[in-house]
C-alpha cells in the first residue's frame, strides 16, 4: 500500500513545480483578453459621405457659372471654421474603393475648364485656409486663350497641394461623338498632362457632366480609373467611381444660402442611408 506521506515527500519538487504551472495557466488565462471581432462592414451599410463641390469661374462676370471672389472667400471661410478639410481625388478614390479612413468633416472642391482666375482668386483664397483642390482642365486650352491657366501655372498649382487632372482635350461632349473621338480626347488629354506635368492623370470630368455605361468603359479602357459627373448627391461607398457625385456652385440670387443647403443637406441623406439611383 502506497504511503501518502512517502509519496508526496518523494515527489514533492515535482508536485510543486505542478502547483505553480498550474497557478501560472490560470493567471495568464483569467488575464488574457478576448481579441476585439471585427465586423467587415458591407459597402451598402457604410453610409459615410463626401460633398464634392463644382466651380467653374471665381470672377465677377455676369454668368450663372462665375461666383463671385468675395463670395467665395465666405464660402471657404464657413468650411474652414466649422471644421472642414478638403481631400485630393486619391484620397476619395481609396475610400470609395477600400473604405480608407478621411479627415474630419471632408469636402472635396473641383473646378471645371482650368479658368485663369482660378489661379488668380480662388488659389490664394484657398492658400489662405489651408485648403487644396482639384482643376480639371481643357488641356488644349492652356496657353491658347488667355483666359485659361498657363503651364506654368497648372505647375505651380500641383506643386502647391492641388492636383490637375483631364477635361478632356477639347470639352467634346462625349455623349455626341464616336467611340474614335472620344479615345481621342481621353488620349490626347493624358498625354499632354504627362508631358506638360510629368503625372499620369488617372482622374476625368465628363465635359457638361454626360455620360453613359459605354463611355465609363471607354474612359477605364483609356486608363483613368475615376470619372466625374454632375448629380445632386454625396460620394459614398456605394458611388461607381466612373460615375462620382458632383454638387455644382452656381451664382445665383442667394449663392451662399445655396450653397449652405448644398453642404448640409447631403451629408444627412447619406448618413440615413438614402438609397442612390
Amino acid at each position: 500500500m502506497i504511503n501518502i506521506d512517502e509519496y508526496i515527500q518523494k515527489y514533492r519538487l515535482f508536485i510543486v513545480a505542478g502547483i505553480i504551472l498550474l497557478a501560472v495557466g490560470l493567471i495568464a488565462f483569467m488575464g488574457k483578453k478576448e481579441e476585439p471581432v471585427v465586423h467587415q462592414v458591407a459597402k451598402s451599410e457604410d453610409h459615410r459621405g463626401v460633398t464634392v463641390l463644382n466651380y467653374h469661374k471665381i470672377d465677377n462676370t455676369f454668368h450663372s457659372l462665375s461666383v463671385r471672389p468675395e463670395d467665395f472667400e465666405k464660402q471657404m471661410k464657413w468650411l474652414s471654421q466649422h471644421g472642414y478639410h478638403t481631400i485630393t481625388p486619391d484620397q476619395l478614390y481609396e475610400f470609395v474603393t477600400n473604405g480608407a479612413e478621411l479627415p474630419d468633416n471632408p469636402v472635396m472642391i473641383t473646378f471645371d475648364d482650368g479658368y485663369i482666375d482660378n489661379y488668380k482668386n480662388a488659389y490664394p483664397i484657398m492658400k489662405k485656409y489651408g485648403f487644396v483642390g482639384t482643376i480639371f482642365v481643357v488641356t488644349t486650352y492652356l496657353e491658347k486663350y488667355p483666359n485659361y491657366l498657363t503651364w506654368d501655372q497648372a505647375r505651380e498649382l500641383e506643386a502647391n497641394g492641388f492636383s490637375i487632372e483631364s477635361h478632356t482635350a477639347t470639352h467634346k461632349s462625349m455623349t455626341e461623338a464616336s467611340d474614335d473621338q472620344i479615345m481621342e480626347e481621353l488620349t490626347k488629354s493624358k498625354a499632354m498632362l504627362k508631358e506638360k506635368l510629368g503625372k499620369d492623370s488617372c482622374f476625368i470630368a465628363y465635359p457638361t457632366g454626360t455620360y453613359n455605361l459605354h463611355i465609363a468603359q471607354l474612359v477605364k479602357n483609356a486608363g483613368y480609373k475615376a470619372g466625374f459627373t454632375i448629380k445632386y448627391d454625396a460620394v459614398n461607398r456605394n458611388s461607381n467611381v466612373y460615375a462620382l457625385e458632383r454638387v455644382p456652385i452656381f451664382h445665383t440670387e442667394n449663392t451662399n444660402k445655396d450653397f449652405l443647403e448644398r453642404v448640409l443637406y447631403l451629408p444627412l441623406m447619406n448618413k440615413d442611408g438614402w438609397v442612390k439611383k
